[in-house]
This record gives structure tokens, C-alpha cells and sequence, in this order.
């Protein structure tokens, strides 16, 4: 039977929780990540970070009205006020954005667990703890090439 620590990727790269925004959205774009975990300055996991919250986050900040017209758009205020939106957004910490309290597994967990969890909480990724560090990530591909290779 397979195991958590069996799927995991043991690569994971994580953010930290005082990492500027504008620096997480880099990393996204030169990684092509959707998602990262977010660690304090300990290591200990604290929370989750995707491509998601990043977009949302224009929530919290009010960003000027547009309108699109084919593929482009046209912004209704000012340049300026644009541009100060944008830096707050670029501005803020990963911590302020992230969401906190992951669903994470343990090493032991088996793989119709970890599949479960997946669809039950609608997670594409799957932090794998053991002692309040993260040794892993387990995501939906792994599962799926772990159900081929059984086959």
C-alpha cells in the first residue's frame, strides 16, 4: 500500500510568511507554480499561498474601474492612482494573503487517504508534515502517475 512519504515530492519549495507579494508573484511566474507553502521563521508550516490569492487580493485593495474592450484594457481612473493600487498590492506580505491553517498529511497517510482529502476539501496540493515540518508535497499529478504505475 502507498504512502504519503511514497507520493510526496520532497523538493518543496517554500515562502516565507515576510516575503513581499510582488516577490511571490515572481517566483509563480518564473516556476510556473500555482502555489506555494507558506513557513514562519522557525520553518513550521503556516499557511498555503496560490495564484488564487494573489488575484484575490485586489479585494483588500481598490483597483481602478476598467473596461475591456477585445484583448485590451482601458483603466477609468488616473495612471496614478493605478500605480499606487498596484504598489500596495506589491507592498504586502505573503502572511497578509496566505491562507492559514492548511489541510497537510502525515508521512503515513496512504494514498486513498490523501486522495480523499484532495476531493472531500477541493485541494490541489497537499502539504506532507511530520514533527510541524514540512518534508513534503503531494499533488494531484502524483496521485494520478501513482494509480497509472499500479496498474
Amino acid at each position: 500500500m502507498l504512502t504519503a512519504k511514497d507520493l510526496m515530492n520532497r523538493e518543496v519549495i517554500t515562502v516565507q510568511a515576510d516575503q513581499n507579494v510582488r516577490e511571490l508573484a515572481e517566483l509563480f511566474l518564473r516556476k510556473n507554480f500555482s502555489g506555494a507553502p507558506v513557513v514562519d521563521g522557525a520553518g513550521k508550516l503556516i499557511g498555503i499561498v496560490t495564484r488564487n490569492d494573489l488575484i484575490f487580493t485586489r479585494k483588500r485593495v481598490q483597483l481602478p474601474r476598467s473596461i475591456a474592450i477585445l484583448d485590451a484594457f482601458f483603466f477609468l481612473d488616473s495612471p496614478d492612482k493605478m500605480r499606487h493600487e498596484m504598489q500596495k498590492i506589491a507592498g504586502s506580505r505573503v502572511g497578509d494573503i496566505c491562507t492559514g491553517n492548511p489541510v497537510t498529511v502525515s508521512p503515513e497517510a496512504t494514498m486513498e487517504e490523501v486522495a480523499t482529502i484532495m476531493a472531500e476539501r477541493r485541494v490541489h496540493t497537499l502539504p506532507v508534515v511530520a514533527e510541524g515540518q514540512i518534508v513534503g508535497v503531494i499533488g494531484k499529478t502524483d496521485i494520478i502517475r501513482a494509480m497509472v504505475q499500479q496498474v
